[in-house]
């Protein structure tokens, strides 16, 4: 999944792509780089970000949207609003991907009346004030009781389990102890049944590991990526597609052929 942030002000990238042309060119480019499906966001989601108006987000959305439907990959919208949601859906995006997780009921309402997918996700708190001294008993079992809890909302409103993803919400109201802990223990999460998406790409816990700035977290991202795709992850949220398509290429290799010696073994 590749990110397209259509915002001034997102931690890793905003304002990089100040109109829809430039915005519409980088989406061309990471299709052309190899990307499954394109997540589109305009409003920041970063730790103290203020709140868009329905109406700024929209007209940062649609033009974009209405340039991008067949372009050959899935659209997802990251957005929290159910008008948001309503309006996107109307011009044809594939998934709405929400980091509040749906809670409010007419985000469900707005989701149900379609054929999209839906990714739920867990955030503590509000992106404003997520990040102030977050605190868990057990992070991994609250994420998946919350993660489930929402899903199974989702399909009470007839939403078919099968359109249905989950993520943990690296970042969102974490601390670098909760990051790793369900990066560590990411087969938990993989156990509650539905796909399960990872953004771990540039974050602030790369940052705190590494001590290296946004624009040079690249290799502590793809580490991160490998290893959530090992721990069961079917989609990665990133920011650098050629790359992580290179390394997952390479992942992939090496991980046949290991599943290549293993039955060989087997038979004898």
């Amino acid at each position: 999944m590749g990110v397209l942030n259509l915002t001034p002000d997102s931690f890793s990238d905003g304002g990089r792509w100040p109109d829809t042309d430039a915005a519409i060119a980088h989406a061309m480019a990471m299709i052309d780089d190899g990307v499954d499906l394109l997540d589109l966001g305009a409003e920041s989601t970063r730790p103290g970000a203020p709140t868009v108006p329905v109406d700024l987000e929209l007209s940062r959305l649609a033009p974009v949207i209405k340039a991008l439907v067949d372009c050959g990959r899935p659209l997802s919208v990251d957005t929290r609003k159910p008008q948001v949601m309503r309006a996107v859906l109307d011009l044809g995006v594939d998934m709405i991907n929400d980091v509040s997780g749906f809670a409010d009921p007419q985000a469900i309402a707005a989701v149900s009346a379609s054929q999209a997918a839906c990714c739920v996700m867990h955030m503590r708190g509000e992106p404003l004030t997520m990040q102030q001294d977050p605190v868990y008993r057990d992070v991994v079992s609250e994420v998946c009781q919350m993660l489930a809890e929402r899903a199974a909302a989702l399909q009470a409103e007839g939403i078919d389990r099968s359109r249905i993803v989950i993520d943990p919400g690296i970042g969102f109201g974490k601390a670098l102890e909760h990051n790793l802990a369900l990066l560590a223990d990411l087969p938990s999460l993989v156990a509650l049944g539905w796909p399960v998406l990872v953004g771990v790409s540039r974050k602030s816990m790369l940052g705190a590991l590494t001590g290296r700035a946004v624009d040079r977290r690249l290799p502590a991202s793809l580490a991160a990526m490998l290893a959530a795709v090992a721990g069961g992850a079917q989609i990665v949220r990133v920011h650098d597609v050629p790359e992580t398509v290179d390394a997952l290429c390479v992942w992939r290799a090496i991980s046949d052929a290991r599943q290549s010696i293993d039955d060989m073994r087997g038979k004898k």
